[in-house]
């Protein structure tokens, strides 16, 4: 065998030995290979979490690994804001329900924690919150004109629930009674699943959250005074909407999934194909369904573009109202 065969025989052997060892490593860059994180800063129960969970089943199936709920209640819904801001990676196994009070947050302080648009990845928006204003039936306000009437009568002594202080439903609840000259007294909650137990113990008098309270409602326990969705609900067609109470005003507060910044491109463009295709599922479309939850599903670059236009009202409503959590 000459040197040149030789040479050229053990460049090929040396090829073969050194492929199984090249194989594993390419495999390693694959994404994801281990389970993906997601926070959400709100209690279990109710068509949020959901929403999420039968996603996620699906979604996790699809990138062959389980995407695992941590829920991180407290703090107005920041935590999970707070969390990716100061510790979170942005490898794509940690990301978190993001919510307009992410987005107001900074111009309640002087000492803002975040960036509202350049301190996250913008993912996907997936849908909104039904609210509305819910109180026992046992209660003598049989409508929603004879609450505000009630209000206006003993400024302060009515209590509602939120799902804590500067939420959207809070800020929209605050606006309506400023602009009927009345006055409540708020008791913020962790999230409006409290708000249910506490309206059902005679702690509170009236909920304005998102919609934990339709068990009871259905059940004849609650009395759904108005709905802020922009059409009323099938479910409850006698119910009028904040439009048709002559407020001019649609909340629905829009939701999606973020993560922290400087998110590689192509992790986000698969996390946002897979996710919207188990959105779009079957299985979570039916949560949707019975829970009448808006679709209001947006890519990448059209959330980052709705989070930019959303902070300039954030920060008119909360200087409007003269709201600080310092």
């Amino acid at each position: 065998m000459s040197a040149t065969t030789r040479r050229a025989a053990l460049t090929l052997a040396g090829a073969a030995i050194s492929t199984p060892l090249v194989r594993p490593a390419m495999a390693q860059d694959r994404y994801p290979s281990r389970p993906i994180r997601c926070l959400i800063p709100w209690p279990p129960g109710g068509p949020l979490d959901a929403v999420h969970r039968q996603m996620f089943e699906i979604a996790g199936k699809d990138l062959g690994q389980n995407i695992v709920i941590e829920n991180m209640p407290g703090a107005r819904g920041t935590r999970a804001a707070t969390f990716l801001v100061q510790q979170g990676r942005p490898d794509g196994y940690t990301i978190a329900h993001h919510h307009l009070s992410v987005l107001r947050h900074p111009f309640l302080t002087k000492q803002p924690t975040w960036d509202p648009v350049n301190d996250f990845t913008y993912i996907i928006q997936l849908t909104g919150f039904v609210f509305g204003t819910v109180v026992r039936a046992d209660s003598p306000y049989r409508t929603f004109q004879d609450l505000i009437a009630a209000a206006k009568r003993q400024p302060g002594r009515l209590t509602f629930s939120t799902s804590g202080i500067a939420t959207t439903n809070h800020i929209a609840w605050e606006d309506i009674l400023g602009r009927e000259g009345a006055e409540m007294t708020h008791v913020p909650m962790r999230g409006s699943q409290e708000g249910v137990t506490s309206l059902l113990g005679k702690q509170i008098d009236v909920i304005v959250d998102a919609q934990s309270w339709r068990p009871q409602v259905e059940n004849g326990d609650f009395r759904l005074l108005a709905v802020w969705t922009p059409t009323r609900l099938p479910s409850f067609p006698d119910v009028p909407n904040l439009m048709d109470l002559g407020y001019g005003m649609v909340v629905t507060s829009p939701y999606g999934l973020v993560g922290p910044k400087g998110m590689d491109p192509q992790i986000v463009d698969t996390l946002h194909r897979t996710l919207k295709q188990a959105f779009y599922a079957e299985p979570v479309q039916a949560i949707m369904k019975r829970w009448e939850q808006p679709d209001q599903y947006l890519g990448p670059a059209e959330y980052l573009a709705f989070a930019r236009e959303r902070v300039v009202y954030e920060k008119a409503m909360v200087e409007k109202l003269k709201l600080s959590i310092d």
